[in-house]
């Protein structure tokens, strides 16, 4: 059934209930306008086993959304930084504080702030229909929702860009990243002193390892009860070298994801050898002691345009996706809907120079973070580069750069 709109504040249809869909919903609200969360999975997203770097704007934003940050507990801070050779020596320290945290802790403190029932599980969309001064979104159970505004928030494989810029797909960059979350009392005494107060690396020829403390389990923070968090980069080279990785137990291939709990074993073990071989011992073992890694597979998306109909735009993921040496998915997609939020209030009756306002600004800073990522990750593309290229693949290998680049706010100018 279509909503009847009645009287009252413009209504915005959001689509994806992660990050950038719960930042996209909570400003509007506070903006008076009558968000809703759909969301195409059936139950509350589960925590991901993935980390998360939070900068200042970041912090700022969830403030704006209504989550008390100093009473909340957004992470785990680190005072700085460490390389570590493969022997296992400390060869580099930087200090740089920062907070780290998962992306379950950070999605769930969001989640807390907005109200359950304007968030609307199960609800897979279909198709956008644009209808004059009004925009629908047909989902897949035959329910039909009308607002003022339609919002794709919904990730790398947004079913809304998909539709509406058809030709705008990621590409996969050459590489993956092995990724994972260890109990910190599941590792040794001397391993929890080197790594887990830290943001430490360790860098294989043509790779990068780094990891850093994140909440454990039921989100507790306390020094013993947390998680370390890593991520390995690692160049997939040859023909089918990327398809075996991602064919499950059972020999089916997936797309460019695989759960977790199906890739094979011995994949998993060959993986394992290799840290043995190549990473410093401490690394080595956080990975030995992962229950379950899974990988990421590295991809970039830069869309040419974030305004896809007179009342539908993209945001987050669906729009931007950069590597994560960069260290800013998150924090460009709360960006993204502050910037949206304001544009529609600085422009309540003109809604195509809100868009336009919006995009302006976020296109341009969509495009910069990408190519800040692609020049940080460039050292470990299995290709041939040019000249200018391995300039900057020679320059982000050493530790100095790598310490003081590596997911900072820094560096990035449109």
């Amino acid at each position: 059934m279509a909503h009847n709109p009645g009287a009252g504040p413009p209504r915005a249809l959001v689509i994806g209930g992660s990050m950038a869909g719960l930042f996209t919903a909570l400003l509007l609200r506070k903006a008076g306008w009558r968000a809703e969360i759909f969301e195409r999975i059936g139950s509350e997203l589960a925590g991901r086993g993935a980390g998360i770097v939070t900068h200042h704007q970041l912090l700022e934003i969830m403030r704006r959304c209504g989550v008390d940050t100093a009473a909340a507990r957004v992470g785990v801070p680190v005072q700085g930084r460490r390389v570590f050779s493969r022997s296992g020596e400390l060869v580099a320290e930087m200090p740089l504080q920062q907070i780290v945290t998962s992306w379950g802790h950070l999605h769930g403190l969001l989640r807390k702030a907005f109200p359950d029932d304007h968030f609307h599980h199960g609800r897979a969309l279909v198709r956008v229909e644009e209808r004059g001064a009004r925009v629908a979104a047909h989902f897949a159970d035959g329910s039909v929702e009308e607002g003022d505004l339609l919002v794709g928030a919904d990730g790398i494989a947004s079913t809304v860009r998909a539709q509406l810029a058809p030709n705008v797909t990621p590409s996969f960059v050459g590489y993956i990243a092995w990724r994972g979350l260890v109990d910190e009392a599941a590792l040794s005494e001397s391993t929890r002193a080197d790594l887990c107060d830290h943001f430490p690396f360790c860098l294989p020829p043509g790779e990068q390892m780094l990891g850093y403390p994140v909440a454990g389990v039921g989100e507790v923070m306390e020094r013993g009860r947390r998680r370390f968090n890593f991520v390995w980069y690692r160049p997939v080279a040859g023909p089918g070298a990327l398809q075996d990785l991602l064919t499950d137990r059972d020999g089916v291939q997936h797309g460019l994801s695989i759960p977790p709990d199906r890739i094979r074993p011995e994949v998993v073990a060959r993986m394992r050898a290799d840290a043995a071989a190549t990473l410093a011992p401490q690394f080595a073992e956080v990975v030995e002691r992962t229950p379950q890694p899974f990988i990421q597979v590295i991809q970039d998306l830069a869309a040419p345009q974030m305004v896809l109909g007179r009342r539908t735009v993209i945001l987050g993921d669906a729009a931007f996706v950069a590597r994560p040496h960069v260290g800013m998915g998150v924090t460009k997609a709360a960006g993204d809907a502050e910037t949206l939020m304001e544009a529609l209030g600085r422009n309540p009756s003109d809604m195509a120079a809100a868009l336009a306002a919006f995009e302006a600004d976020r296109l341009a800073f969509g495009a910069a973070v990408v190519r800040r990522a692609q020049r940080l990750g460039l050292y470990i593309e299995p290709r041939e580069l040019s000249a200018e290229e391995r300039a900057h693949a020679e320059h982000h290998r050493q530790p100095a750069a790598i310490m003081a680049e590596t997911a900072v706010a820094t560096g990035i100018a449109a």
